[in-house]
């Protein structure tokens, strides 16, 4: 199996994606915690057949570098679904076939019923998801997956924001995803974060873009975890 990218290009080629597909904007946007943010990921515009397939490719290299092991795929609904079964198509592609599931927000209560749907959840679970803003997706999943009787082993996103979370409406110093990494116990992979994003704008040569490499940078010092 040849791994086409380093992690540092892969990273800046899925920032170059992002802005080209307009999933990566810059302006002036209010996050759920309530700041108002330089930059905006929307993963939800990744809506066509090549960018998914694009995607996919990204996230199976990515997870592929990592070199994390896992028995198969969950994706939380919804932006999770599409995820797990595009990354699950690209992996098999690769060489590495496994198994996916996905849960629905409400119960069926016909047919086969219950939240969950695909494979049985058994063995080490990773679970796929766009960014992490508090990590609630995540230990929504943990419990679903747990419940099971599986072992919730690693998470991958897209980007990591690299940001302080907010509980109960006040900052603290930690990251979503670090609390899941260090509280929860689950290994996590990243496409790219906020500090491949910083490479980018400083790269590119242009004075938009050297205009947004200074609002995100100013950004992430007042709101930035080192790690």
């Amino acid at each position: 199996m040849v791994i086409s990218k380093a992690p540092d290009s892969l990273a800046q080629d899925f920032v170059q994606f992002a802005v080209d597909a307009g999933v990566l904007r810059f302006g002036e946007f209010k996050t759920k915690a309530g700041r108002m943010s330089p930059y905006f990921f929307n993963a939800g515009l990744f809506d066509d057949g090549a960018r998914m397939q694009r995607l996919a490719e990204f996230y199976a290299q990515a997870l592929l570098h990592s070199g994390i092991e896992f028995d198969m795929i969950f994706g939380p609904a919804y932006k999770g679904i599409p995820l797990a079964a595009t990354v699950a198509v690209e992996l098999a592609r690769q060489g590495r076939n496994l198994p996916f599931a996905y849960n629905r927000k409400e119960a069926k209560d016909h047919g086969e019923g219950g939240t969950l749907v695909g494979a049985p959840l058994k063995g080490r679970v990773l679970i796929v998801d766009d960014v992490m803003s508090a990590g609630t997706a995540v230990r929504e999943s943990i419990a679903m997956i747990q419940a099971a009787g599986a072992t919730p082993y690693a998470v991958a996103i897209a980007l990591d924001r690299q940001e302080m979370a907010t509980e109960n409406g006040r900052d603290v110093p930690h990251s979503a995803v670090q609390y899941v990494r260090d509280q929860l116990g689950l290994q996590v992979c990243a496409i790219a974060k906020l500090a491949d994003l910083l490479q980018y704008l400083e790269s590119n040569g242009t004075d938009a873009m050297r205009a947004h490499h200074l609002r995100v940078l100013d950004y992430r010092q007042r709101y930035g975890v080192n790690a």
